[in-house]
């Protein structure tokens, strides 16, 4: 974030650098044990020189959206640790932009406002958005440990999944009851300024009337989370900062007071409102720097979480003798398009 350490320490930057060459045909990642945790803050320090990199190429996409001018390549550069209690991992990946708009609220010349949106042919926005990360882990949905997160991905036939129309190139879900995959979802502007990542998983939903993203939902919480600043009519923003500052893209909701329009044209305010989750969906902790083109984010969970409906939520590294099927993919300012690697990738725990 651009409030937020930007610089890599240079020795410790090159030193691992230097290491991922001969790791990026691997498709295991081994998770070193530490005595140390790691500080999340996003920079990357000694301690991960420990951790043996796996490269993972991602340079797939589900659909081709008009006038995308995103990536469609980048290679993930993923590293782990582990300690009694918990789970650490680093990933890092090229993106010559950091993209923090998502869908901002302009002041128009006549005084109106506007929120910036320029939707391609399915109705998704791939310029006036964020940057995301995600990582699918395996419960126990069928096909996972083959084919990795296309056992989630299913494309529409014929504009239909299940019978039901499709409006968009692909949905998430998984293909029989009680099956599910757990999502860390991470959002540069709607997880990223509160420290955590978007904890989701995936089921077996096709109902789209039932739930708007098919699958794919949110973790058990209580509180917290992101919504958009939205008035009751949708024509202005329903909140501004208490200093009345623009050009945010995010507005913390304990900054927020009633929106009270003296703004010029060409204002920029937040569309979104964001605080950190309270409950399960808050279990990931995660926090991001953008320098020289690239993202670093520094990642922690618990090994075992013990929220509301965890065991079906998420993913228990609770055997630190098996593997656990994974995936990733890079969103590069774009609704849902992302450049995502054919089969699967998997973790295992070192002594």
């Amino acid at each position: 974030m651009t409030s937020r350490k930007m610089v890599i320490g240079g020795a410790v930057a090159l030193s691992l650098a230097g290491g991922v060459t001969g790791a990026m045909a691997a498709e295991t990642l081994t998770s070193a044990r530490t005595s140390e945790a790691p500080t999340i803050d996003g920079a990357v320090d000694a301690l991960w020189s420990a951790a043996e990199p796996l490269g993972v190429a991602v340079n797939q996409t589900p659909y081709e959206p008009t006038g995308y001018a995103g990536i469609e390549q980048s290679t993930v550069t993923v590293r782990a640790m582990h300690d009694d209690s918990s789970i650490y991992f680093l990933f890092q990946w090229d993106d010559p932009t950091e993209s923090l708009q998502r869908l901002p609220w302009v002041k128009q010349a006549d005084g109106s406002w506007q929120r910036l949106r320029q939707d391609d042919g399915t109705g998704h926005d791939n310029t006036y958005y964020e940057d995301k990360f995600a990582v699918l882990w395996d419960i126990n949905a069928r096909g996972f440990a083959k084919t990795g997160c296309a056992a989630a991905c299913h494309m529409a036939d014929n504009g239909m999944i299940d019978g039901i129309e499709a409006g968009s190139p692909g949905r998430k879900f998984t293909t029989r009851p009680g099956q599910t995959i757990d999502m860390w979802h991470w959002k540069a502007v709607r997880t990223g300024p509160v420290g955590q990542i978007d904890d989701q998983f995936i089921d077996d939903t096709t109902d789209a009337a039932a739930n708007s993203g098919w699958g794919r939902k949110g973790d058990s919480r209580t509180g917290g989370g992101y919504a958009d600043n939205l008035s009751e009519d949708k024509t202005t923003p329903a909140f501004m900062p208490a200093d009345g500052s623009t050009g945010a893209f995010w507005l913390h909701k304990a900054d927020a007071v009633p929106f009270e329009d003296s703004f010029a044209p060409g204002d920029v305010l937040p569309a979104m409102l964001v605080e950190p989750f309270v409950g399960s969906r808050g279990d990931i902790l995660a926090e991001a720097t953008w320098a020289d083109g690239q993202w670093t984010l520094e990642v922690a969970r618990p090994l075992v979480t013990t929220g509301e409906n965890a065991d079906m939520q998420d993913v228990q590294f609770d055997d630190l003798e098996q593997e656990y099927p994974f995936g990733v993919a890079v969103f590069d300012n774009s609704q849902i398009n992302h450049v995502f690697h054919e089969g699967v990738l998997n973790l295992r725990f070192g002594g």
